[in-house]
């Protein structure tokens, strides 16, 4: 599908847009309104009146920040306007929002008057604990930026400005640790006077770069002193006293590029120019102003970073304001200066020389992250940065006398690794462990639509190659019509296939004593459903994504006919993970075992264990059932109790407890009160049912009540992988579970 297609079909699909307000608090009885509302707001009111700061305490302002622009300067369209820009500013929401947990109201204003926007800024301040102004362009946003921090009490942050500024400062004094220059000592060149260039080059000089060794180009070339030609106040403070007119003059023998301009205004030729171990950034985007490959082939001894996240040191700005403001508003700071700023580089710096956990380089796909050449700051997708950058923000407010609260930081710490959790996170690794060693993967339905586009986006991601069973004339059409670049694909019609009297001859020998004969197996081998197992059994495949449009016993039942179970399996059985905020939840079985036996439950617990910890997840594990620890005497709970006592004894290494009832197993508070005995301490993980009914039923309502995200069903037990999809499931959902089993394919393969 062409990108700007699928962009349209993103932003439009189901709810409009990319945001939504989410009340946290209970509104669904008639008391919980009057507190909500009418008559229960008027307190709060009055202790407002009385104490204005009590607004942090009893409304949404201190974790509110408004992102307001009015589309003069979006990034890589220009002007287009307040409405045209919203998009990028419910983006820039939703960025706010994973990354730090900030809750956003984007402000689209109709005015290219400044003072209209200083005007309306003031007059929001009370809503907001803080302001992100966004894509206005310069020279205007200087000053808006500039009135608006003399005359408000809370922060205002204008991220085109000091966002870039404060990345590329982190990876400046890094790359000059690396080349051992002295930051107050190498020459500068910084191509493009805008918001951001002129903010890198401020921001350079609070680092330790001397302002004389700034040379500073627009479109017009080096501002120089005495040029009058498309000059302002702001240019006019990094006017040099140089005799070069262009970049190409002002490039030679400087260390140093910092490029926030246009793309392709740099040439090797240039880069050749430059002193020994040259630094460039080329921030420019989407395109740089030199490309990646073409700066280290003029000079290999380069370090080099860009704006793009295919290429090593992305400059990427969401490694900044959501973190910055985090500190800001956790400290509630009247503005961000210069000190937070400095802060903010100097922790993301620091961060990048640490020691990078496997669960980083697990999400890049690669064994090792180090310091170097090709890793100056942190990556943007590193759950470390929240930890390290809003505490030295948060800090500096407080050392600086900016903030009207303290906080105690060991514990603002743990407060922060509270507010986001790693759920998020797992699917992302999950998918970095199958691009590292891509399998074969067959799709029976593959003349369905959302099986194409998800092979489409599987071979973009690089997560699987793709086999496509089906008509290849239907196949094609439809690739052609939904726009895929799907040419390379494998497409396969089961009776047209050179190994399909192999397959029936392999099926034979497995169904001849089962009242079968050739002429049946050769219908039913004809099907898809049969012909996509028998693929990965005979080894032509590594693993199988089906169900789409059948009803799962319509597609298991071919799979367990043709694929054998591991020897030490005595069930085959399903598992859903549930993806909530903060916790990763395993439930089994969930989709096959109707009414296990105490030894099938056990076996359900060991092989959901071991599925947990293939996705990195540490089991611990409840047996459930209504009785907790012997509490009813029953069959089917003295079941579950058995069931435990086999875990323990095939696994004594497993964190397991039963029997228990299901709110015992997730509250850590009922055990520590009512059964300090167990070993569940900090609740469990991994949740057994006692037969399918109740599993089924629990994980639905799970999802469509308790807002969990549903992964899922995992089969569980079979020598090859095999994973089924929930009927009429989305794209996304059929990429999940084809990197799940390419990631259960790799493991087989071990």
């Amino acid at each position: 599908m062409d990108f700007n297609l699928e962009s349209l079909e993103y932003h439009s699909r189901g709810r409009k847009g990319k945001i939504e307000v989410v009340a946290t608090k209970p509104c669904a009885t008639q008391r919980d309104l009057s507190l909500a509302y009418t008559p229960g707001v008027a307190e709060p009111c009055r202790r407002i009146e009385k104490n204005p700061e009590d607004a942090f305490q009893y409304t949404a302002k201190g974790n509110l920040v408004a992102v307001v622009s009015n589309g003069t300067a979006v990034l890589g369209l220009g002007n287009i306007g307040a409405l045209a820009g919203k998009p990028v500013m419910e983006g820039k929401g939703v960025l706010f929002k994973r990354f730090a947990d900030i809750d956003v109201f984007d402000i689209e204003l109709k005015t290219e008057d400044p003072d209209e926007i200083i005007r309306t800024v003031q007059l929001m301040e009370p809503t907001f604990g803080g302001i992100n102004l966004e894509d206005i362009k310069a020279p205007e946003c200087f000053y808006i930026e500039e009135t608006l921090k003399k005359t408000c009490d809370i922060p205002i942050f204008h991220d085109d400005q000091h966002g870039t500024a404060i990345i590329s400062g982190a990876a400046l004094v890094n790359a000059c640790e690396l080349t051992n220059k002295k930051i107050g000592e190498v020459i500068i060149v910084v191509n493009g006077a805008g918001a951001a260039g002129i903010a890198c080059a401020d921001l350079y000089v609070l680092l330790g770069a001397k302002k004389e060794n700034i040379i500073m180009c627009d479109s017009k070339g080096v501002i120089y002193k005495g040029r009058t030609a498309g000059m302002n106040p702001y240019k006019e403070k990094y006017a040099s006293d140089t005799k070069a007119r262009t970049l190409k003059e002002a490039m030679k023998g400087a260390d140093v590029f910092c490029g926030v301009s246009v793309k392709d205004c740099v040439t090797q030729d240039m880069v050749r120019s430059m002193a020994k171990d040259p630094i460039i950034f080329a921030m420019s985007n989407p395109d740089p102003e030199i490309t990646y490959d073409a700066a280290i082939e003029a000079r290999p001894d380069a370090i080099m970073a860009t704006g793009r996240s295919d290429y090593p040191n992305q400059v990427n700005n969401v490694l900044g304001f959501p973190f910055i403001f985090r500190g800001a508003l956790d400290v509630r700071a009247k503005a961000i200066n210069d000190e937070m700023k400095i802060a903010a580089s100097q922790a993301l710096a620091n961060l990048a020389k640490e020691d990078v956990p496997d669960s980083v380089c697990k999400a890049y796909g690669v064994e090792r992250i180090s310091f170097g050449k090709e890793y100056i700051i942190p990556k943007p997708f590193d759950p470390r940065v929240l930890l390290w950058e809003a505490p030295a923000v948060a800090k500096a407010a407080m050392d600086t006398g900016v903030a009207k609260i303290e906080l105690d930081m060991d514990l603002y710490k743990e407060e922060l690794e509270a507010r986001l959790g790693r759920s998020q996170e797992m699917m992302r690794n999950v998918i970095n462990k199958a691009v590292r060693e891509p399998k074969r993967v067959v799709y029976p339905e593959g003349e369905h639509d959302k099986i194409l586009r998800a092979a489409y986006i599987v071979v973009q991601e690089k997560i699987a190659t793709p086999i496509l069973l089906g008509r290849p004339d239907v196949i094609k059409k439809r690739i052609q019509e939904l726009q895929l670049d799907l040419n390379n694909v494998e497409i396969i019609d089961p009776e047209n296939c050179e190994k399909f009297a192999a397959y029936c001859e392999e099926f034979y020998k497995m169904r001849q004593r089962k009242g079968d004969t050739m002429v049946d197996v050769k219908k039913v081998m004809a099907q898809r459903r049969f012909f996509a197992p028998m693929m990965v059994n005979m080894g032509d495949a590594d693993g199988l994504i089906a169900g789409l449009t059948l009803h799962y016993p319509d597609t298991i039942r071919p799979a367990l006919r043709i694929i054998k179970k591991r020897p030490e399996v005595a069930k085959v059985a399903g598992m859903y993970m549930l993806l909530f905020k903060n916790k990763i939840i395993c439930c089994a079985d969930t989709t096959v075992c109707i009414n296990p036996t105490a030894e099938d439950l056990a076996d359900i617990a060991i092989l959901t264990a071991e599925t947990a910890k293939r996705f990195d997840i540490e089991p611990r594990i409840a047996m459930l059932s209504f009785s907790n620890f012997g509490s009813v005497e029953h069959e089917l709970s003295l079941k579950v109790k058995k069931a435990t006592e086999l875990v323990k004894q095939k696994d004594p290494n497993l964190v397991v407890d039963g029997e228990m009832q299901a709110d015992t197993a997730v509250v850590p508070e009922i055990i520590e009160e009512d059964f300090p005995f167990s070993t569940l301490k900090n609740g469990a993980n991994v949740l057994i049912f006692p037969d399918l009914a109740s599993g089924n039923i629990a994980y639905k309502l799970l999802m469509r009540l308790g807002g969990a995200e549903a992964i899922g069903p995992i089969l569980m037990g079979l020598q090859k992988s095999v994973h089924i999809l929930q009927r009429g499931c989305e794209v996304n959902d059929i990429v999940n579970m084809t990197a799940i089993g390419v990631v259960e394919a790799q493991e087989n393969n071990k």
